[in-house]
């Protein structure tokens, strides 16, 4: 169960401890999609290695439908993306929802979506304010006969920058009524009053459900984060640790179950919210 009063010493004890949870069980419907996000550290792992194909290997391990990845491009100069994304592609059936007008590079500011099947309807890719350039990216989809808005992004590392961040994207998800999922490092462990991701509320949820992810060896810290409207669509969430994951970037990978196919009773959720 989510401890409701989790704040953060709470949580930093707890993960100091070893206790704190690597997963949310958050009910018993039957989850038929796969979704993750990872932020990647530029295919650099703790141990100073630049290794795409290691970072690469970690993808496959999360046998996601949908994957959105954080820092997959060079931050200077062309921006060049990272990974070889046909071998990805053959490793995984994974493949890129988005072609930036750089055609070097293969996010927006460093955000990437990445789906194994699906109709995509439209791309967006937004900048969000703040003082560090950040973008999101927002893909309108159907996924196994359901519409669904992925919101991919990466917060900034100020918490004035974040709030407004999160509002703009709550704004976005809120311009249309369907199933919508905001996903990537958020850069925020505060899960209480202080936290900079409160305009999301009651937008999106489960808030509360916050899982230590950074950093990858001995994780503290819940800034990767997924989180849906309604809240109901999400039916389980789980840090991936493996041998890989754990040196192959600064951040462990997270994942969430979805239950798209009671697309019925979510919409009524959505409608009722």
């Amino acid at each position: 169960m989510i401890d409701k009063k989790q704040n953060l010493p709470r949580s930093l004890a707890a993960a100091l401890r070893r206790q704190a949870p690597r997963a949310f069980q958050l009910d018993d419907g039957e989850a038929c999609t796969t979704i993750a996000s990872y932020n990647v550290h530029k295919c650099v792992g703790v141990d100073g290695r630049f290794d795409p194909a290691r970072t690469a290997a970690v993808i496959a391990e999360l046998d996601a439908d949908i994957v959105a990845l954080q820092e997959i491009d060079e931050r200077l100069g062309e921006r060049v993306g990272l990974l070889d994304l046909a071998a990805l592609s053959e490793m995984t059936g994974l493949l890129p929802v988005h072609t930036p007008q750089n055609s070097r590079s293969h996010g927006w500011h460093g955000n990437m979506i990445l789906i194994r099947a699906g109709a995509v309807h439209d791309v967006k890719p937004i900048r969000l304010p703040g003082l560090e350039p950040r973008g999101a990216l927002i893909v309108d989809l159907e996924v196994k006969g359901v519409p669904l808005r992925v919101i991919a992004a990466h917060f900034g590392l100020l918490r004035r920058s974040r709030s407004a961040q999160a509002t703009t994207l709550v704004e976005a998800a809120t311009s249309v009524i369907r199933p919508t999922i905001i996903l990537g490092d958020l850069n925020e462990w505060r899960v209480r009053t202080r936290s900079s991701l409160l305009p999301m509320l009651p937008h999106f949820g489960p808030l509360g459900a916050a899982l230590p992810s950074f950093p990858s060896r001995y994780p503290l810290l819940a800034l990767d984060r997924i989180l849906s409207r309604p809240a109901s669509l999400i039916s389980s969430l789980e840090v991936h640790q493996s041998e890989l994951s754990r040196v192959a970037s600064d951040h462990l990978p997270l994942k969430a179950r979805l239950k798209l196919g009671g697309q019925r009773q979510a919409q009524a959720d959505l409608d009722a919210a």
